[in-house]
């Protein structure tokens, strides 16, 4: 257990049986009586967000999670598979539990899985990942008054603003915290 003022972004925490990611996390002092500190949640289960208030002083309940080396193999409609590096095990995972991730995941890469009581909880992805173009805009330097950006559409159908030069079969450095553009990758 844990004081509800400890949780930071990022933390999982278990509230009413139920498991929850710390998304948002704010901290308003009242003139009089105890701060209000509000969690903006997100269940691991279903990927629901909601907002919980709590009064400084509160408790709840933090968890550990296990983590294990595994590398994406494949995905079909509804789930993603991954095999662990040590057991060479299979373990598929739901789209839902897997969230924005789904965006970064191509053939071969090597992450972490974060399970709770033999259950999959999240995948903890690299900073970057590198991804191929499909698909790009045709870009003209004259249509912009700014600095010069188009829509591109990478292998795993994420769409991200590049800069002009891009085109189709170039590969591409993505900030997988942001999904923003970082660099080309020769």
């Amino acid at each position: 257990m844990i004081g509800v003022q400890e949780a930071r972004k990022g933390t999982i925490v278990k509230i009413d049986g139920v498991l929850y990611e710390v998304i948002d996390y704010s901290h308003h002092k009242m003139a009089r009586g105890n701060a209000i500190i509000r969690l903006k949640l997100r269940n691991l289960q279903s990927g629901a967000t909601i907002e919980k208030t709590f009064t400084s002083g509160q408790r709840i309940e933090d968890v550990r999670l296990d983590h294990a080396e595994v590398q994406y193999l494949y995905h079909d409609d509804h789930f993603y598979y991954f095999m662990d590096a040590e057991t060479f095990e299979q373990i598929p995972i739901a789209k839902e539990v897997l969230g924005d991730a789904v965006n970064y995941l191509t053939e071969g890469i090597t992450l972490k899985l974060e399970t709770y009581e033999g259950k999959p909880v999240r995948i903890a992805l690299p900073t970057t990942v590198d991804l191929k173009v499909v698909d790009a805009e045709p870009g003209f330097a004259g249509d912009t008054a700014g600095s010069a950006s188009k829509w591109c559409t990478v292998e795993t159908g994420l769409r991200v603003r590049v800069p002009l030069f891009i085109e189709p079969g170039d590969t591409i450095r993505v900030d997988t915290r942001t999904g923003e553009y970082v660099t080309r990758v020769e």
